[in-house]
């Protein structure tokens, strides 16, 4: 790497600018070049209060949490207790997930092609049995597709994977987390319980209106029982980073203790599944517990993360040893750890980050009428009509969390062929959406990074 990186103070000054423009009102970043790294931070924890973000600011990761979850069951495959490729009930003798449970894998429920629809959030109570209640009454989700046919993702499979690796160590799920990977990787300012949060300088989470506003979240944790995918931990853009950095060498921690081995490592970095349509910054595969991407012939691995109000982003070039965590307090996080990412990877280093997705020109001329209907998934219903002539899309949180969500109004679906559409989502960035499987014309499945089953033939 020939590349000058850049100042903390330079990258606080432009972080400062980012958070403004995106609506975020706190923001941390650090950056890894071999064994330096700098951090910068700006904005506040919480709009009521006022008290600056730091370094040392504790923001909820979210779904980077799956890789942490990953890294435990890793360790057990190398222990011997756990095979990739064997059911998950090997592990929980009566466990009801799914249809074919035979089919559901460890190896599935690492890639999210479980076929489980698994946004599931229900509360289980805070006492250290709460992931087995959770594992339970999983029994009530649907199988939405055949496991190992189609990619969605599937909150409620990491949560599976916790409790096998509760069973087989003998520890909650956090104690397994603190006592495998967050003690020996001195990663000493992650928690995963608000009452541990509490003695850190704990980032609240914001929402953002239609109109722009922002305001305090109206709740500032999530289940306890859904931890393992990313519903509790907590951490600083410093610890992201030393759990980056091991799995940048191979395994070993900062001070020379093995975690994982090599043979690990390469294969959750290893593609395992095709991506129906690209997400994020154009992950377009995916390993064990990795988003993969592939920037302009250059590897990268990562994974982003949303809680109530908070966004977490984490990006890794191996072939410079380079990392960068993001960590934010707003909806518009997702837009401001982009744009970062985008400067330090694209303009900094020369990395040919993919351009997002617009919809084209020139859309091409097609019958929008078959695809009307209500899509639904656990926890989430889209209705999608025609409207003066356009396809429109409303989105409508139904499960536990939608008390704590904004309400968007409809927004255009933009053709770009007979089976992808693209949606600008509340950030403004489009995302897109895949309609699979025509019956009679009609679309059986709708895809939006997640898989949502017809259920309706027009929409109300």
């Amino acid at each position: 790497m020939n590349a000058q990186l850049p100042a903390a103070a330079e990258m606080a000054e432009r972080l400062a600018t980012w958070a403004e423009r995106y609506r975020v009102p706190g923001a941390a970043v650090a950056w890894m070049h071999g064994d330096e790294v700098q951090t910068a931070a700006a904005g506040v924890v919480n709009v009521n209060t006022g008290v600056p973000v730091s370094e040392d600011t504790l923001f909820q990761i979210g779904s980077i949490t799956k890789v942490y979850t990953t890294t435990l069951v890793m360790q057990l495959v190398e222990e011997g207790r756990i095979d990739l490729d064997a059911p998950a009930a090997t592990y929980l003798p009566g466990l009801r997930f799914g249809d074919a449970p035979d089919a559901i894998t460890i190896r599935r429920l690492l890639t999210h092609t479980s076929g489980v629809d698994g946004d599931f959030f229900d509360d289980f109570g805070r006492g250290d049995g709460c992931v087995e209640r959770y594992v339970a009454a999983c029994a009530s989700l649907p199988q939405i597709f055949p496991a190992g046919t189609m990619w969605s993702y599937c909150n409620a499979g990491f949560v599976v994977l916790g409790r096998i690796i509760e069973v087989l160590t003998g520890m909650t799920w956090d104690r397994a987390l603190r006592e495998r990977l967050l003690e020996p990787l001195g990663a000493t300012d992650t928690v995963t319980l608000p009452e541990e949060a509490l003695l850190h300088n704990a980032a609240a989470g914001h929402t953002v209106s239609p109109q722009l506003e922002v305001s305090l979240a109206k709740r500032w944790g999530m289940p306890r029982s859904a931890g393992p995918a990313g519903a509790t931990p907590c951490s600083t853009t410093r610890d992201l980073l030393k759990f980056a950095r091991m799995h940048l060498d191979g395994g070993v921690a900062a001070d020379g203790t093995r975690i994982l081995s090599e043979d690990s490592v390469r294969e959750m970095q290893r593609p395992q599944v095709d991506l129906p349509a690209p997400l994020g910054d154009g992950a377009s595969k995916w390993g064990l517990g990795w988003m993969l991407f592939d920037w302009g012939g250059r590897r990268v691995i990562g994974h982003d993360g949303g809680t109530i109000g908070q966004n977490s982003s984490l990006r890794i070039l191996p072939d410079e040893r380079f990392a960068v965590a993001v960590l934010t307090n707003s909806l518009g996080g997702s837009l401001l750890a982009s744009r970062v990412m985008r400067w330090l990877f694209g303009e900094v280093l020369g990395v040919a980050v993919p351009p997002r997705p617009q919809p084209p020109e020139s859309p091409p001329d097609i019958d929008l009428t078959p695809y009307e209907g209500v899509y639904e998934r656990t926890g989430f219903r889209t209705i999608v009509r025609v409207h003066d002539g356009a396809l429109t899309a409303e989105n409508v949180n139904t499960g536990p969390l939608a008390d704590a969500a904004v309400q968007f109004p409809p927004s255009p679906l933009h053709a770009v062929s007979e089976t992808l559409f693209l949606q600008r989502d509340p950030t403004g960035v489009f995302q897109p959406v895949v309609f699979s499987e025509f019956e009679q014309g009609r679309p059986r499945y709708m895809y939006a990074g997640r898989v949502a089953r017809r259920v309706g033939e027009r929409a109300g």
